[in-house]
């Protein structure tokens, strides 16, 4: 039905910058929040930061200032750039995605993930 897939991780040193990508496809209507989440080994899930179909943004204390996300509605994708990165930062990146689709239901959707690794 909908498919996400995420682009963009990678190793890079502290205090580096890494883009993130992510696109949504298949049977959809409309998308309401778009959210990143990160996972460090032996970590729970967390949010990172999300934002809503009108550019509404909410960011996680440890990312605030250094991070950004942003969406293009046109083509369904959400993008997370990270600057100024730090080792702490790293982890399998994953975006998730409230969907409505042509059938008119709501579901979220989670990419595949994608490892980010910064090096001291």
């Amino acid at each position: 039905q909908v498919q996400l897939v995420e682009s963009g991780g990678g190793l890079v040193q502290a205090g580096g910058s890494l883009r993130l990508s992510c696109a949504a496809s298949g049977r959809i209507d409309s998308i309401y929040l778009m959210t990143w989440y990160r996972q460090a080994p032996g970590k729970q899930r967390d949010l990172v930061a999300s934002i809503t179909s009108i550019g509404r943004t909410s960011y996680a204390d440890s990312v605030k200032d250094r991070f950004t996300i942003s969406r293009d509605n046109a083509k369904n994708t959400v993008d997370l750039q990270m600057d100024n990165l730090k080792p702490e930062d790293t982890a399998v990146y994953y975006c998730k995605m409230n969907v409505r689709d042509t059938a008119f239901s709501n579901n979220d959707y989670w990419g595949q993930g994608t490892q980010v690794t910064v090096s001291s």
